[in-house]
């Protein structure tokens, strides 16, 4: 079968990266392994050079400042060359199947396909990100509340179940669709580059879809809890620049406005409480 090769991008994320580089090292149909490190200062860098030495399937890249995730999975995708792409976030926690199953769903498929799975807590929570509809920020002006219902039900009928947007936690595709609409949008820092990248590639022809049959553990934000304010800081700038990419143009400008305003509001809410907690 067509080799995987596993980008994993990281950042102060020595608490996770251990056991998440353990799980692919040992997992089928992993022909490459690259780390793309974004300025940690914690002991990151250190395990995975341990792990690269132990494995020369496994190579690193060490950036000197934090560029972001979108470039870091870039940079991962173009040092590698097998047929197939795992972008695995370093708090996601593979079974020795988990990708030559997803991998063997994608041959399966008619026409190109990006690929997530049925993400899980500790305690074996699901994950609302698995599976979104794609948001209609002007409807979200009348409406407040369907930010929260973004998420899509779960489709237990259905191994693999079309959905608009999966998490970027864990994303298999073909690097051939990947080069063709040219991989992560460079513009996002953190957030929102997975809505982008999934919603491309629906435009590019391809299907988007979850493969329910397969679970995987997702621990959550062990690289952005030291740093709460810049992570929502940049989660929100990636809504503003998606809605500007993707909406903007069929809207008014007052509905351009309030969409501005909205974001920004919400963002000073959760800064708030940050705020509050810290006290």
């Amino acid at each position: 079968m067509p080799g995987i090769a596993a980008v994993v991008v990281t950042h102060e994320s020595a608490s996770s990266i251990d056991d998440c580089l353990m799980r692919l090292r040992v997992a089928h149909g992993v022909h490459e392994i690259r780390v793309v490190d974004n300025a940690s200062t914690d002991d990151t860098m250190e395990i995975v050079q341990r792990h690269a030495l132990q494995d020369a399937r496994l190579r690193f890249i060490a950036n000197p400042d934090n560029p972001g995730f979108a470039v870091g999975c870039n940079q991962g995708a173009r040092d590698t060359h097998v047929p197939w792409l795992a972008f695995v976030n370093p708090d996601l926690m593979v079974e020795a199947d988990t990708l030559s199953r997803l991998r063997a769903h994608a041959c399966a498929a008619a026409g190109e396909i990006v690929l997530g799975v049925d993400l899980v807590d500790e305690d074996g929570v699901r994950d609302a990100a698995a599976r979104r509809r794609d948001p209609v920020f002007a409807a979200m002006l009348h409406s407040p509340g369907a930010a929260s219902r973004l998420g899509a039900p779960v489709d237990e009928g259905r191994a693999l179940q079309p959905v608009d947007i999966i998490s970027g936690a864990l994303m298999l595709m073909p690097r051939a669709l990947f080069d063709r609409i040219g991989g992560f949008d460079e513009g996002y820092r953190l957030h929102a580059e997975d809505m982008d990248l999934c919603r491309r590639a629906r435009d590019a022809g391809a299907v988007v879809a979850v493969a329910n049959d397969i679970r995987v553990l997702h621990l959550r934000g062990v690289s952005s809890r030291a740093r709460p304010v810049f992570v929502e800081w940049h989660k929100h700038r990636g809504l503003w620049r998606y809605f500007r990419k993707f909406e903007a143009a069929q809207r008014s400008p007052v509905t351009r406005m309030g969409v501005f305003a909205a974001i920004w509001m919400h963002f000073g809410a959760v800064l708030a409480r940050i705020l509050l907690r810290r006290r």
